[in-house]
């Protein structure tokens, strides 16, 4: 194997989709270390697991030897991106972007190399764009073109409304690839049409076009939409060791494959043979601890994470939890369902009459810890362990 392509096959390791292959080959060959553009618009203060797919990708880029833009949308970010969504987003004022540009910061340089990480705002050449300039951008691309993209057109066809200013969002993220002279850029597979964007614009003012590498999206703890901090299904890389260690036990056996592919660092190798291991009768359960280990010692440290692990076991033990526990999914309303409501759905007890005085007599344990607020409200999104008595168990996800 060539030395390129080593590199081709570490950086297409759990990518979803590689555009185009020749041309970063090509890239590669040219012997300069590749600008490598990432963009994230600061909407909300906390980094999750979800995020960490593609920062992770950065960081392996950055160990190869390229330079990694990481991109702070504070102009887009007032814009508000429109992907995934089936309605106009409200932007964000300048004061609410700056802050949470300034967490991003914070917390990103707990994967990436802050020596070898550039961090660029947008709004440096954009706050200089003219409307002339923008009218110009604008010309580029055609209504019918726009229409092109799932959710614009999903929303057309729905007779939902699409603000004009939702057209520019992706001119402009594309305008970034330009201002940067990016060679590569990454994002979520719901993010192709923005990044195609990019490569287009840089054919228009004269520049070779990046190559898109785009990354899959991590579903969250209820293991069906997309991991979101404002579904309540996220880990946050922020939260304290027990509460990230304790929701990776909580996931289900099925799931947790999808998040050892696209967090852990193992090797493939190394996955497979704890796979077949599984395949031969081995506890699923073993795999999920050392996984969420792994996670632990990645955002806090090796002895937090040791700390974590023994906590787990302590209360895995006392509370005599078994290995195979039943998974019942639950269809809630926007604000979730009461815990008495939780329990008597997932068959842990007869009636609220009944999940009420469990909880009064202390005898409900969420994910292994004591439940006494019987006004508490499992979110959509949210998957917790739950335990009534000594030998009544669930694994509940609030759909």
């Amino acid at each position: 194997m060539t030395a390129i392509e080593a590199q081709l096959e570490i950086i297409k390791r759990g990518c979803d989709e590689l555009l185009v292959e020749s041309d970063l080959a090509g890239k590669l060959e040219s012997g300069h270390a590749l600008r490598v553009k990432a963009g994230f618009d600061p909407t909300a203060p906390d980094l999750h697991l979800g995020h960490t797919v593609l920062i992770n990708k950065l960081r392996q880029l950055q160990d190869l030897g390229h330079h990694v833009l990481f991109l702070i949308g504070d102009f887009t970010g007032m814009i508000g991106d429109p992907s995934g969504k089936n309605a106009t987003r409200p932007p964000l004022s300048r004061e609410e972007v700056a802050q949470n540009a300034g967490t991003y910061t914070d917390q990103v340089f707990r994967i990436l190399d802050r020596e070898k990480t550039e961090v660029v705002f947008n709004s440096a050449w954009m706050d200089k764009f003219s409307a002339a300039d923008m009218i110009r951008l604008a010309a580029t691309h055609t209504v019918a073109r726009m229409l092109e993209r799932d959710d614009f057109s999903k929303r057309y066809r729905g007779s939902q409304p699409i603000a004009i200013h939702e057209f520019l969002y992706p001119l402009v993220q594309g305008y970034d690839s330009v201002a940067l002279k990016a060679d590569l850029e990454l994002g979520g597979t719901d993010q192709k049409f923005n990044l195609l964007m990019g490569r287009e614009l840089q054919k228009h003012f004269g520049q070779p076009p990046q190559v898109i590498l785009t990354m899959p999206l991590l579903e969250g703890l209820d293991g069906v939409n997309k991991m979101s901090k404002s579904l309540g299904n996220y880990i946050g890389i922020s939260e304290p060791p027990n509460e990230i260690f304790g929701k990776l036990m909580s996931i289900s056996d099925e799931l947790m494959w999808r998040y050892i592919e696209l967090l852990s660092f193992e090797s493939p190798q190394k996955i497979n043979e704890k796979k077949r291991a599984i395949e031969q009768g081995g506890n699923p359960r073993n795999v999920k601890f050392d996984f969420a280990k792994e996670i632990v010692t990645r955002f806090h440290g090796l002895q937090a994470a040791e700390a974590a692990a023994a906590d787990f076991e302590a209360r895995f033990k006392r509370d005599e939890i078994p290995d195979n526990i039943p998974e019942v999914r639950l269809i809630s309303s926007g604000d979730g369902l009461a815990i008495p409501q939780v329990l008597k759905q997932a068959g842990l007890t007869a009636s609220t009459s009944e999940a009420l005085r469990m909880i009064e007599q202390g005898g409900v344990r969420l994910n292994g810890e004591k439940v006494s607020d019987k006004t508490l409200r499992l979110g959509k999104g949210e998957t917790a362990i739950l335990q009534v008595g000594k030998r009544k168990f669930a694994r509940v996800i609030i759909a």
